[in-house]
């Protein structure tokens, strides 16, 4: 109905407008903490638009930290993205703004990275749990993207140039006052803040994290002189074909970056955004009082189409059991949806916690089972008039779904094992997946499946025809009222042409009107 529907939106209005006033006293809350944690520059995975296959970013000879390669600790969510942070060999120190030598490489391997750079391949790095960003301007529209290339191949060139250059644009907010400590960063995470520094009545919180990435031939015999953290000139991006580096076998790749720290005025809690948001929720409460008088002459019509199957809405479907674990399940998917937004906007998961988002979706998923058991239980005993069976529907409810998602992960994941990917999920997280799965969802399933068996079937609101409503037979995906012609296109084709035409209605409609009729 109209009433209800604008009631609901009304409802969900308000609703956004109470999160909206928590999470804005949340991110002051936050700017406490921020202030004083010290942060660090790391590695995450590679990762290419042309495949899905994510590779570690030390599977290519880059530099290496001089302390080794240590694996941060990962929970379930970086697990499932296929994350893997490893530290980094670069240093930054607050507002120093300097031009270093990394590392000199031993030969390479041809393939070594000209494959991952015809594959399009992207490093992605993080300060401070900010991505580098990556910024081009294209007929006046900023255009951003996160990470740089591994390398790139010129237009009408069969070569190869690596990127072994990098400028760093660390974009910093003041805060000044008596009681916060100057952020630093450092290699391996190692604050390289000095107690005289300490004493300053002034803080700095990063905002932003940008790269400019550039590939520079080197001599390698000069710079091999150097030592790890040496200044060395600062250079001008983009270089020359010339003055790039290639990819070719056996030669050495020298790696430099340079940094950069911009103070900027804009703080890096979007408190704008709430007044926003404000303006707009008060503009949106208006115009759904306005849109009540057309509700009341629309529902009118929307009755007259409503006593047409009222006697047959209710009517049980052939594959009742389906019905229920369907709903079952999506009762538990959309409320793991909506606790999950609601959480994040209190600030409950903290966007400082890598894969703590993803985390807790898969553990409210789990606990939410109880719900899924009760809500299909209840509606297999109002459709069947009887609590038999409840075990079995139960068990569906819980097994079903999550059974063919397993068995689609457990595939993709051995493609994944093959291909040596750092997306592929190590075999102790199959055995915990299985434990929470059988230990949490289902024994929970199982709890609000008996609970249903308890409840009140649900009333209808109106009672069912004895006789069903004849509905004529009709052939599956049958256009009748289109030329033959259209419905051996496919669906691409389909698609456009009806774009293009503009009077005819896209395939899509097609389909969807012979499969209800």
């Amino acid at each position: 109905m109209a009433f209800p529907s604008i009631s609901r939106r009304k409802s969900c209005t308000f609703f956004t407008y109470l999160i909206l006033i928590f999470q804005a006293c949340n991110g002051f809350i936050y700017l406490e903490v921020i202030c004083i944690r010290i942060h660090q520059e790391i590695v995450n995975s590679l990762t290419s638009i042309e495949t899905e296959l994510p590779f570690s970013y030390y599977s290519l000879p880059y530099c290496k930290p001089q302390g080794g390669i240590k694996k941060s600790a990962e929970n379930l969510g970086e697990l499932l993205m296929g994350d893997q942070i490893d530290n980094s060999p670069y240093r930054f120190r607050m507002n120093v703004n300097e031009s270093l030598y990394l590392c000199t490489t031993p030969e390479l391997s041809e393939n070594d990275v000209k494959q991952r750079t015809r594959d399009l391949y992207q490093v992605n790095m993080i300060l401070d749990n900010l991505p580098a960003m990556r910024c081009t301007n294209q007929n006046g529209v900023k255009i951003q993207w996160t990470g740089y290339p591994v390398g790139y191949t010129p237009q009408n060139s069969n070569d190869d140039y690596i990127i072994n250059h990098l400028k760093f644009k660390v974009l910093i907010h003041e805060y000044e006052g008596a009681g916060v400590d100057i952020i630093g960063t450092g290699e391996e995470g190692m604050g390289v803040i000095s107690e005289s520094d300490k004493k300053k009545a002034s803080g700095f919180e990063i905002i932003g994290f940008e790269v400019v990435p550039c590939s520079v031939k080197y001599d390698p015999e000069k710079m091999t002189k150097l030592h790890r953290f040496d200044t060395v000139p600062s250079v001008s991006c983009p270089q020359e074909i010339g003055n790039s580096q290639i990819i070719r076998e056996h030669e050495r790749v020298t790696f430099t970056y340079d940094v950069e720290f911009v103070k900027s005025d804009t703080d890096g809690h979007l408190g704008i955004v709430f007044v926003i948001f404000l303006r707009t929720v008060r503009r949106d409460l208006t115009r759904y009082e306005e849109l009540d008088k057309e509700a009341q002459a629309q529902m009118n019509v929307e009755l007259s189409g409503w006593k047409l199957v009222v006697g047959d809405v209710f009517r049980e479907p052939s594959h009742s059991k389906l019905l229920c674990v369907m709903v079952g399940d999506g009762v538990q998917i959309t409320g793991m949806a909506v606790v999950t937004m609601v959480f994040a906007a209190l600030g409950f998961m903290s966007p400082a916690s890598r894969g703590m988002l993803l985390t807790g979706m898969i553990l409210l998923y789990l606990l939410l089972g109880i719900a899924a058991g009760y809500v299909g239980v209840r509606m297999w005993t109002t459709i069947k008039g009887t609590s038999t069976e409840w075990r079995s529907v139960s068990w569906s409810i819980a097994c079903f779904f999550p059974g063919i998602v397993f068995v689609l992960l457990t595939f993709l994941n051995f493609i994944l094992w093959g291909s040596k990917s750092t997306g592929a999920i190590p075999l102790s997280l199959y055995f915990i997946l299985l434990a929470l799965w059988f230990c949490i969802s289902v024994a929970l399933t199982l709890l609000g499946g008996h609970l249903g068996t308890r409840a009140e079937p649900i009333q209808f609101p109106v009672r069912t025809n004895q006789i069903p409503r004849g509905i004529p037979a009709r052939s599956f995906l049958v256009l009748e009222h289109f030329p033959s012609e259209l419905s051996s296109l496919s669906f691409s084709s389909s698609f456009l042409a009806s774009g293009l035409g503009g009077s005819t209605m896209s395939s899509a409609s097609c389909l969807s009107f012979s499969c209800c009729w």
